[in-house]
């Protein structure tokens, strides 16, 4: 396996072309279209059923963006601003953890961290006659593990949440969340309370577009990936294989994984975290054929790189509702930190729905291998042409020439 290099995936991004703020209309975003032979015409998201291939089946993220920023104040007036990443206890799920009475323990990202100590408690009013309570339990270099109390008791963490929180915009937008961003940093389909970050590709979508596309016989399954913050974790090795990747929590639902068997589908991913999703399910099932005995779907960082044979989809997804059937489940949870990167091969994927990414990021590599090095030409277009960059920019809708994976 042949180690990418950081600085293969650099482009320069004037500050000018990154989105601060949302358009007015989502489906109105430019959309870049890079054609199975690399040729690229333009248009707008609205058209997007103009360019999906026969027989698409798209598959989108629902997850949903939670107020993960806390912002608490010392005695003294110290701001001490808390970005809950993982939960920890009582439950590690996040769905679980989402529904927790009383107290929850997170790993978190704190600002001002040097100010404060461990065993300290901060404190935040909330509401009528809400307190959340903020615990330092443990620092772990740039992480630390806090214990969350509130009262009213009765009331569960996402409601919490709901009320003390702030939305968590990505740190390239420099400005303070606004309402307007309540709506339109979530997607219209948003369901699942565990994000930290939206899967942006689909903030293009409107409830109108969806309808569309199903009109025009555009088949549409669900899936959850709760983004988390590693997705902004800068790079800062050169070689690339030595970046630890973050680790995110799925949930597929069997209806899925029987859709995806049923038919010959060229699945289109609706943004990298369903991509990653789903290429994660395949290399699970691929692992269970040799190791049936499995007990958690978990897809570590070079998984797909350390196999020397492969199974075909069919088999791989087959296995995955055999093993289900004998644990007597319809949802499958896991969690993967699958790096795609140049020389991963695509088992799943025939098109790709994406924004424009950071330069030298992991989500960069993961398009410089869908696409190879015409990414480098996408990109030098979509800045000649004054796309709008990032989370809340325009996108593009890749697709292969080759039938993604081995099927049969």
């Amino acid at each position: 396996m042949q180690s990418p290099q950081l600085s293969d995936f650099d482009y320069e991004l004037p500050e000018e072309r990154i989105a601060i703020h949302p358009l007015n209309q989502r489906d109105l975003a430019k959309m870049l279209v890079c054609h199975p032979a690399h040729t690229i015409t333009h248009s707008q998201f609205r058209n997007l059923g103009d360019f999906l291939p026969e027989n698409s089946l798209l598959v989108l993220n629902d997850t949903r963006v939670i107020h993960a920023r806390l912002l608490f104040r010392k005695n003294s007036g110290s701001r001490i601003e808390v970005f809950c990443l993982h939960p920890v206890s009582p439950h590690s799920d996040i769905n679980l953890a989402m529904q927790a009475k009383g107290e929850s323990t997170w790993q978190c990202m704190a600002g001002n961290q040097r100010k404060w100590k461990e065993g300290e408690t901060l404190e935040m009013p909330f509401g009528t006659h809400g307190l959340l309570q903020a615990t330092l339990i443990e620092k772990m270099g740039r992480a630390v593990i806090v214990k969350f109390s509130w009262t009213p008791a009765a009331l569960s963490w996402s409601a919490i949440l709901e009320q003390a929180g702030k939305m968590p915009l990505p740190p390239y937008i420099h400005r303070e969340a606004e309402t307007i961003d309540e709506e339109e940093y979530q997607t219209v389909f948003a369901k699942h309370e565990g994000a930290v970050a939206a899967p942006t590709a689909s903030l293009h979508f409107t409830d109108n577009l969806l309808e569309n596309l199903k009109n025009q016989g555009v088949k549409i399954e669900y899936l959850t990936l709760h983004v988390s913050s590693g997705t902004f974790q800068p790079v800062a090795h050169e070689n690339v294989l030595e970046h630890p990747m973050h680790r995110e929590q799925i949930v597929f639902s069997k209806t899925l994984i029987e859709k995806i068997l049923s038919g010959n589908y060229n699945i289109i991913a609706a943004g990298t975290t369903v991509l990653r999703a789903l290429e994660s399910l395949y290399w699970f099932g691929n692992e269970l054929e040799t190791k049936p005995e499995t007990e958690f779907f978990f897809v570590k960082k070079l998984q797909p790189y350390q196999h020397s044979s492969n199974i075909s989809l069919e088999k791989s997804l087959q296995n995955i509702l055999d093993w289900m059937q004998i644990r007597g489940i319809n949802t499958l949870n896991g969690e993967t930190e699958i790096f795609v990167f140049p020389s991963y091969t695509f088992m799943v994927c025939k098109g790709l729905i994406t924004n424009f990414h950071l330069p030298k990021s992991t989500l960069l590599m993961l398009i410089a291998s869908f696409i190879g090095d015409d990414w480098k030409k996408i990109y030098k277009t979509a800045l000649e042409t004054d796309y709008r960059f990032l989370s809340y920019g325009d996108g593009m809708i890749l697709l292969r020439e080759q039938e993604s994976g081995v099927r049969g």
